[in-house]
């Protein structure tokens, strides 16, 4: 429970912060009529409902295991990262949609200095808050804090862009450069978006562990190979921070239970030791019984 309170507290810096920016950048947008300063705006109520997504599965994910839920609520998170993926989607259509129109019909820009620095200011706040989150993540191995953190990043940068957009409107009175900079945050968006959603799916779809920590995996499974000690059907998966490892570990048919358990024992403590937070589930068959190479599919 004190790692769920811990990630939840970051939860509600994310939620502080979105609302923060909300106000900044609306602010920036009320001052100069930017397009693309309210395209920044409308982003940032993005980041509010994904951060209050990530606040809810934060606390669904966190509870432990029971009995309808054996393998715990991890994948809970996966919710959370989906939800605000297809949030940046719709929020990308809806800046698209404005720029369009100011395309068309360009309008000169207000109080061009007072809301570019207003909106520099949102930027240093969303910078701030997506370091602190990207370090949780990677401290508690959390997918949604570590999509959140991805997130406000891409809005930084966008900030900048727009920043960039305006003041350059402002110093060759090209009108145009408002909303072209508008769509192609738009554009931005929409790839941060579809990352995210893909990744949330993958998840879902429980996807197998990235390549470096199969890597790993392998690494400590090699180490007991050898001339009596073999295995396969290695499969993994990952839900929200805990990772699911099964093997089958084949021994010469002579060694006792008690022999084989004991191998079982310290293989499945140094997997856990290389990889944290993984759940390992152990087969132990015979070697050169035919029917132990013959169980490697999902239905043995």
């Amino acid at each position: 429970m004190k790692e769920s309170v811990s990630l939840t507290r970051f939860a509600w810096l994310s939620v502080a912060a979105a609302v923060a920016t909300i106000l900044l950048k609306g602010a920036a947008w009320w001052l100069t009529g930017s397009v693309g300063l309210l395209s920044d705006a409308l982003e940032s109520f993005v980041n509010l409902a994904g951060a209050l997504m990530a606040l809810w599965m934060l606390t669904l994910a966190a509870r432990p295991a029971d009995e309808d839920h054996a393998y715990g609520h991890g994948k809970a998170e996966y919710f959370s990262s989906g939800v605000e993926g297809a949030l940046i989607l719709i929020a990308a259509a809806s800046i698209a949609w404005a720029a369009i129109g100011r395309l068309l019909e360009p309008q000169p820009l207000e109080r061009i200095g007072l809301g570019v620095g207003v909106s520099a200011l949102a930027a240093m706040l969303n910078l701030g808050t997506s370091l602190v989150l990207m370090r949780a993540a990677r401290q508690h191995e959390s997918i949604t804090l570590r999509a959140n953190a991805h997130h406000l990043l891409t809005d930084v940068w966008t900030s900048a862009g727009v920043v960039a957009a305006v003041a350059a409107v402002a110093l060759t009175g090209w009108l145009w450069l408002d909303p072209v900079v508008a769509l192609a945050v738009a554009a931005n968006i929409v790839w941060t978006g579809t990352r995210i959603v893909r990744s949330s799916i993958d998840g879902l779809m429980d996807r197998a562990l990235p390549e470096q920590e199969l890597a790993v995996l392998r690494a400590v499974l090699d180490r007991y190979t050898g001339p009596h000690v073999r295995y396969h059907a290695l499969r993994t998966r990952q839900s929200g921070r805990r990772r699911f490892v099964s093997v089958h570990v084949l021994v010469p048919g002579t060694w006792s239970v008690g022999e084989g358990h004991r191998l079982l024992e310290y293989l499945e403590a140094d997997l856990r030791a290389a990889l944290p937070n993984t759940s390992v589930f152990t087969h132990l068959e015979p070697l050169g019984d035919p029917a132990a190479m013959n169980d490697l599919d999902l239905d043995r």
